[in-house]
């Protein structure tokens, strides 16, 4: 069954959507949370950060929610409001709505959210998904958050690459597909495939670092590659930061699909995007802490002196600089 937006109209797709959500649909969103509130605003555009060839959409709606709230947790702050709006061309119907908002809502439950708002409007060039999101945290807290110094170690919160390599098994597949019509067997990849369809982020990530004293002097959501968050870490701190190639996390999956496609892995791992994964730079005075409490990190390295600049230390000691385009 296919219904059309135009038919029903646009009050009334709204009105369906929250119908069971437990959610109202509040325009605009009201924070009542006592805090200081942070804000992240994320755009994601068809054709550029997603093919709808090989993306669910209820994969998309949980995807994209996560792009947004990852912001907020890196800036230590607890998620407690989304407004989203989608801009929509007549290729969609409210099926196609229906399910994007499925993956939505199951994102916003995940996490906690108390506030929701949506809003559609015509699009010319297929599906264009706005979200912005408001995290707070107590002044009490943020009033601790150390500055950013040189020897700050730099943590990862997990491995890198993967989700660049489930691009490129979808990107090659989707070519065999559309030449021969025959559907591709996607089982070996069923890992990588996952980490660029259904990433996942725990909820209480920001809880636990303050729970734990532990307070990141610096903190950035990996959306566009390792490279790209390492050169924000030195651009916003006024420091250089050194990386050490053999400390990067990446995961066996990844290897193997490099050596498939004949690709270096530390490309992947550095110029990759969707990882979804946090790199903080923590007071050395933590380092204890990092290792005994929050094994699910690595430290990949530190920061240095800002003539230093962003660079990426090889076992053999070279220094080799970093470049990302962080598109």
């Amino acid at each position: 069954m296919r219904t059309e937006i135009s038919e029903i109209g646009k009050q009334t797709v709204l009105d369906r959507l929250f119908a069971e959500s437990g959610f109202t649909n509040e325009q605009p969103v009201r924070i009542h949370e006592r805090g200081e509130c942070c804000t992240a605003h994320k755009m994601m555009l068809e054709g550029c950060d997603f093919d709808l060839v090989y993306t669910p959409l209820k994969h998309l709606g949980y995807k994209a929610v996560l792009n947004v709230l990852g912001e907020l947790y890196a800036a230590l702050r607890k998620p407690v409001s989304l407004s989203v709006d989608l801009g929509l061309s007549k290729r969609f119907c409210y099926e196609d709505v229906a399910q994007l908002w499925e993956g939505m809502l199951a994102a916003v439950r995940e996490h906690g959210l108390s506030h929701l708002a949506l809003d559609l409007n015509p699009s010319v060039n297929g599906l264009c998904i706005g979200l912005a999101a408001c995290g707070v945290q107590k002044r009490t807290v943020l009033e601790q958050i150390p500055k950013t110094k040189s020897m700050d170690l730099i943590c990862l919160s997990g491995h890198v690459g993967a989700a660049y390599m489930g691009l490129h098994v979808l990107e090659r597949e989707k070519v065999a597909f559309t030449g021969t019509g025959e559907q591709p067997d996607l089982t070996p990849y069923k890992a990588v495939l996952a980490s660029y369809l259904s990433p996942e982020i725990k909820p209480g990530i920001a809880a636990r670092l303050v729970e734990a004293e532990v307070l990141p002097s610096w903190g950035g959501f990996l959306t566009r590659g390792l490279g790209e968050a390492v050169i924000r870490l030195t651009r916003s701190t006024g420091l250089g930061a050194k990386i050490y190639l053999e400390k990067i996390p990446i995961s066996s999956q990844t290897f193997a699909m490099a050596e498939e496609i004949d690709m270096d892995v530390v490309t992947a791992a550095m110029n990759g995007g969707d990882d979804y994964k946090f790199l903080f730079a923590v007071p050395i005075e933590k380092h204890d802490v990092i290792r005994k409490d929050f094994q699910d990190f690595e430290i990949i390295g530190h920061t240095a002196r800002a003539d230093v600049g962003p660079v990426l230390v090889t076992p053999e000691g070279a220094e080799l600089p970093i470049h990302a385009q962080g598109y």
